[in-house]
């Protein structure tokens, strides 16, 4: 099983992450802002990530890191 986490305080929303997602588990929350005034991107269903690093790979400022 695969974790994945994000710098919720640089990431800027650009959603590239939400497009390279295979199995469509991230979408940018639109409930709250970070100190940056983007709303960040989250995984909607952690158990189902498969630890493939699209998401990752696609971040222009490295929020995101992907652990198996």
């Amino acid at each position: 099983m695969a974790k994945v986490t994000f710098r919720d305080d640089l990431c800027k929303g650009c959603g590239l992450c939400v497009y390279a997602c295979p199995k469509k588990i991230l979408e940018l929350d639109k409930s709250r802002l970070n100190d940056k005034g983007y709303h960040p991107a989250v995984c909607t269903d952690p158990d189902s990530c498969i630890g493939c690093t699209f998401c990752a790979v696609q971040c222009p400022d490295s929020v995101i890191t992907v652990e198996r």
